[in-house]
């Protein structure tokens, strides 16, 4: 018979949400397991091939203005964060150089614009900064004489998300985070067969929870949307005979790539995005779109090393916004729907998610509208889950000596 260890905390999916969960709340003082499907490397997650981009500027122009604020929120949090970690994690914050070539000139005019019509105006003031052939050589001189005009997204940056899983993890657990890896497709009601009892369940999962998203209701009415999967594909190559300082956004008409230089002459290059739930390797016609772009921006990329081909599915909401859903009575806190927005938003998100967790293990009876949640209006969702097993009170309810 499986011993019962009792947590105030039990997070499902070890992904950035559940990481980034995790390793605030056990620095809050919260006892908390953490449970995985997989291993603890965080290679079934999206996080893992993404290039982790903080660039709220830049997605204006094709996000919505609630991104660009959760990522202003979150590049704060980042800074303050990443200087908290044992370990050193790569990051920066000197802005993102957006060129293109002169067949794509037409799609200047369509991401200024959008980003204008989205993105705060004192915030495209004091960021968007034009320049000439000679600007672009100036803070790219690897681009020197290749592109006539650009824009610097001033302050924009990006950081090692591989690195930053591991660190998160690494620290949490010192902190005394318990973690159960290959646990397999589990949900709430599984946690007992695990030996688990909690006093409030995190889910974490992203695609994982897709059936915990299309059985709720909102004042046993209406039935609240689902979630899906979209496909993205990223190309990780070794480049040694580039130097790139900063994230490169080059203009396309399908779809925005990027090209974004990680430490020791690493290069993350993405991401196409398409309406698709399959899984299977990337596409010759995919690696040859990514890794022309790549070539186009300069021709020492075609001695470059490809050292992964990667394929995720980013957990989509109908609204491609990021949700919390919170059941009172069952004691669950849902998190999802982070797109392709995971590294840039994730911390303002988990940290509103934190902050009703921790409401409920204090007793709160109206957690979902905690003062620190509210900076957020409308991501945070009362429900009423049909089917969800009541969790046990005695491990968690006014048990977590939070601060």
């Amino acid at each position: 018979m499986t011993a019962v260890q009792s947590f105030d905390v039990a997070i499902l999916g070890a992904g950035l949400a559940g990481r980034l969960s995790a390793w605030q709340l056990v620095r809050a003082g919260a006892r908390v397991a953490l449970i995985e499907r997989g291993g603890p490397d965080g290679s079934g997650s999206a996080a893992h091939v993404a290039a982790a981009m903080l660039a709220p500027l830049a997605e204006s122009a094709i996000a919505e203005r609630r991104i660009v604020d959760l990522g202003m929120a979150s590049v704060d949090l980042w800074r303050t964060w990443i200087g908290e970690l044992p370990e050193p994690v790569f990051f920066q914050e000197d802005g993102t150089l957006v060129v293109w070539h002169a067949r794509d000139r037409s799609e200047v005019s369509l991401f200024t614009g959008r980003m204008r019509a989205v993105a705060p105006p004192d915030l495209v003031q004091q960021r968007l900064r034009a320049l000439d052939g000679e600007g672009v050589g100036q803070i790219e001189p690897a681009l020197a004489g290749r592109f006539p005009q650009g824009l610097l997204l001033q302050g924009e940056g990006q950081l090692d998300n591989r690195g930053a899983l591991h660190a998160l993890l690494s620290c949490a657990v010192t902190e005394g985070l318990h973690c159960v890896w290959e646990a397999g497709d589990i949900d709430a009601d599984a946690l007992p067969a695990l030996g688990i009892r909690a006093g409030v369940v995190l889910d974490c999962r992203g695609l994982g929870a897709r059936a915990a998203w299309t059985n709720a209701s909102v004042g046993g009415e209406t039935s609240l949307p689902g979630l899906r999967g979209l496909r993205g594909e990223v190309v990780r190559v070794h480049a040694p005979d580039v130097k790139l300082h900063r994230p490169v956004r080059l203009l396309h008409p399908r779809y925005p790539i990027y090209i974004a230089p990680k430490p020791n002459d690493l290069y993350v290059i993405g991401a196409t995005e398409l309406e698709s739930e399959d899984e299977s390797p990337m596409s010759v016609r995919s690696a040859l779109e990514l890794l022309s772009a790549a070539h186009s921006l300069h021709p020492a990329f075609g001695e470059a090393r490809v050292l992964e081909l990667n394929v995720q599915r980013r957990p989509t909401r109908p609204d491609h916004l990021p949700a919390i859903r919170v059941d009172q009575q069952a004691r669950v806190v849902r998190v999802n729907g982070l797109y392709r927005h995971g590294w840039l938003i994730a911390p303002a998100v988990t940290e509103a998610a934190c902050a009703v967790v921790r409401a409920m293990l204090g007793g709160d009876p109206a957690a979902h509208a905690v003062p620190a949640a509210l900076r957020w209006p409308g991501m945070i969702e009362a429900v009423q889950e049909r089917g969800t097993a009541m969790l046990s009170a005695g491990a968690g309810a006014g048990s977590g000596l939070l601060h």
